[in-house]
């Protein structure tokens, strides 16, 4: 009877398990916000109010296929390394990120921006878009949407110089003239970039609680072709920017010490 009873248990845990996992897989039915000239909104309502949070997903898939990943992210396999580069990466995996610059309250572009904790806002302000993280050294990155073009020689700087052109509701990222791989990771996985690094980066909002991000990494000093990754961000309700500065809330020095 005992035996029965625990039988009963289990099952009445994994029905109430399923049923769970059902209501949160549920779809998020509230319309895509629209700004004032039509476009799509990547921040929130007066309603809602909120930001984008993207912890889960990664570049490429590492083990199996992450479900927070878009379908075109490669597996880790599938990365065109450079020899140099998949000696490095090799490296980094092995020290699980103890090194990446942005635990020292660095800046980071790319990427990397897009894996910060505690949210990250975008705001359309016409001829920019700012890119705003919260828990990071409390900096932003602009993207100019008023037709201009790259430099001939940009300045190389942590978050690059960004041009953008919205493709029906898809904002579409052009950077170029980064830091070298010295300065920051382009990626939380640690991929390894030259100045050479050119993005092109894809977002879009297929409904209110997500966000699809998509990069294109083409740096022929790292990798010998062009790939593609990418994850979708999810809707955080409620969280708003705080006073949040990396340099007097930064734990991670002491923790990321990673292996010998």
């Amino acid at each position: 009877m005992r035996g029965m009873n625990k039988l009963v248990l289990a099952v009445a845990v994994l029905a109430a398990s399923a049923g769970f996992a059902q209501e949160a897989a549920a779809p998020d039915t509230r319309p895509v916000p629209r700004n004032a000239e039509g476009r799509i909104s990547f921040a929130g309502t007066p309603e809602f109010v909120g930001n984008w949070e993207g912890l889960l997903g990664t570049m490429a898939n590492t083990n199996g296929i992450n479900p927070a990943n878009i379908p075109e992210a490669l597996s880790y396999d599938q990365i065109p390394f450079q020899p140099w580069a998949a000696e490095l990466m090799a490296v980094r995996r092995e020290g699980g990120g103890k090194d990446d610059p942005h635990t020292r309250c660095k800046p980071s572009g790319g990427a990397r921006m897009f894996h910060t904790p505690y949210g990250l806002e975008i705001l359309d302000i016409g001829e920019q878009v700012i890119f705003v993280n919260i828990g990071a050294p409390h900096s932003w990155r602009q993207v100019y949407m008023d037709g201009r073009q790259h430099p001939a020689n940009p300045e190389p700087t942590w978050y690059g110089h960004s041009i953008g052109q919205w493709e029906g509701d898809t904002l579409v990222i052009d950077s170029v003239g980064f830091h070298g791989d010295d300065k920051f990771w382009f990626s939380r996985d640690g991929y390894p970039h030259t100045e050479q690094l050119h993005l092109i980066e894809r977002i879009s909002r297929p409904s209110f609680d997500r966000l699809r991000y998509e990069i294109k990494v083409d740096d022929p000093g790292a990798y010998t072709q062009p790939w593609t990754g990418g994850w979708f961000l999810t809707w955080s309700d409620g969280n708003e920017p705080f006073d949040y500065l990396c340099q007097e809330n930064n734990l991670d020095p002491e923790r990321m010490v990673g292996e010998e």
